[in-house]
């Protein structure tokens, strides 16, 4: 598998190489000619820059979105940088909320990518790998401005560090940023059909709310705790609990409630399984991982802090590898 990526990874250079190459047809507009000036410019900052913004966000992604990373490998040729860098620009808007001490310098870094995207989308991207491989992206494949800026400005409302009121709020920060993720994976792939992106929604549902769940413990060791609070509040379940790492039936009773909105996100999602077009099925190959998650917590009778939940499976990237080959989600 590796080895398959590599090729991959490395094979776009021609792609690179060929847009470096190429001429400039004249024009009698200079701003145009400007403009496509810096597009060569930026595409041909040299073979070595290119590699290592390629290199930049597949270690992004591999070191902080595993299941991400794998996905990724297992997606065609054409696709697979491209997902890498948008699954890099998701790590980076992601880790903000983590990575600041003030609400203002979050909301200065998510304003960057603000700029970054329209200066993207007018060829002048900023000098950043990640920003950079997602210009290669947005040329490529003609993203959608619109999915990308939605996934900044939930980022950016995620920044008020408080529980989603109810459960509702939570599924819609989710369809806002994980399942505009799909939207944009899907025209990596060339994919244009309402029955993907109905599945890509519930897709994108349910790996928000598996997240949510997933990231339990770690909040709550920082005394932080995200979940809906109309579910906690139906079980008497406090975020004192949660802090505490409490295993109380209501505690699991909650996680019970919300594990069971994922699972039926992800049915609904498989629904449309016989409507969706074969070549969207890479996109969705995260739903084995989301699954997996969903098994081992029911197994451990949804104790969130069950130490049998800490470890990745190790049996992961097989099963990916298999649903892949039979082409279904």
């Amino acid at each position: 598998m590796a080895a398959a990526a590599k090729h991959g990874l490395l094979s776009s250079k021609t792609l690179l190489v060929h847009t470096f190459n190429r001429k400039i047809a004249p024009t009698r507009v200079c701003v145009h000619r400007a403009v496509e000036r810096q597009s060569v410019r930026a595409a041909s900052g040299g073979t070595a820059d290119s590699q290592q913004n390629e290199k930049y966000c597949l270690d992004l992604v591999r070191s902080r979105d595993y299941e991400g990373f794998l996905c990724s490998l297992l997606l065609p040729e054409e696709a697979r940088r491209s997902s890498l860098a948008l699954r890099a620009f998701n790590v980076e808007l992601a880790q903000v909320k983590d990575s600041v001490s003030q609400k203002t310098i979050g909301l200065m870094r998510m304003q960057f990518w603000k700029t970054a995207i329209e200066e993207i989308f007018r060829d002048d991207p900023p000098n950043q790998p990640v920003s950079s491989e997602l210009w290669r992206a947005v040329r490529t494949h003609d993203l959608t401005k619109r999915w990308l800026l939605r996934i900044i400005t939930d980022r950016e409302k995620d920044l008020e560090d408080r529980a989603y009121r109810n459960l509702q709020e939570l599924e819609a920060y989710s369809e806002n940023t994980q399942s505009s993720l799909l939207y944009l994976l899907l025209e990596c792939l060339g994919v244009k059909n309402v029955h993907a992106d109905h599945a890509a929604s519930h897709i994108g549902k349910a790996h928000g709310i598996v997240t949510c769940l997933r990231a339990i413990p770690y909040n709550s060791s920082r005394r932080k705790v995200y979940l809906p609070m109309d579910i906690c509040m139906l079980h008497g379940a406090s975020q004192e609990d949660f802090i505490r790492g409490s295993q109380e039936p209501n505690i699991r009773d909650v996680v019970f409630d919300i594990a069971s909105q994922a699972h039926v996100h992800l049915e609904h999602a498989r629904s449309f399984s016989h409507t969706v077009p074969p070549a969207a099925a890479p996109a969705f190959l995260l739903t084995v991982a989301l699954e997996d998650y969903l098994q081992r917590v029911r197994k451990a009778d949804f104790d969130v802090f069950h130490k049998s939940l800490r470890n990745r499976n190790p049996l992961l990237p097989i099963q990916l590898y298999f649903r892949s080959w039979k082409q279904t989600y």
